[in-house]
């Protein structure tokens, strides 16, 4: 009667390995959803240094035009300047990010590929009681007899 228990094994082993592949799959999910928040991060922090920036231009325009001199020379130089390192720091806002999405893709794809192997690891576990099973048919009948 062991094929019994054998058959019901294998089942479970099967379930467990599908339950394991869904597991890694909501995993997946996961890790593409903090990839598109990291994305949406990503534009609030440009936007908010944007704002930072464009207040930052408007003080050194008032320091300069105070001081008595003209926005020419000395002072269109360090507007220019400050122009140039901003659109650097975005860009290293935008790569960062971009970073961190690969990074989050590739965490979902492993997660996938992790729920494939559990449910082939669950499909081979169940065959192996299936054969099992067999075999103490066998023997039962006698045609395994050894």
């Amino acid at each position: 009667m062991s094929f019994v228990f054998d058959v019901a094994a294998g089942r479970q082993a099967n379930a467990l390995g599908k339950y394991n592949q869904s597991v890694q799959d909501r995993n997946a999910l996961v890790k593409e959803q903090e990839a598109e928040a990291i994305e949406k991060q990503k534009e609030f922090d440009i936007a908010k240094f944007d704002q930072q920036f464009t207040q930052l231009q408007g003080q050194t325009k008032t320091a300069v035009l105070f001081s008595g001199a003209e926005l020419s020379g000395s002072g269109l130089n360090i507007l220019r300047y400050n122009t140039e390192q901003a659109e650097i720091q975005k860009d290293v806002i935008d790569y960062n990010s971009k970073v961190a999405q690969s990074q989050k893709l590739e965490e979902a794809n492993f997660a996938r590929i992790q729920g494939v192997i559990a449910k082939r690891e669950g499909k081979i576990a169940q065959l192996g009681y299936y054969a099992k099973a067999g075999e103490s048919l066998l023997r039962m009948s006698g045609i395994g007899a050894k």
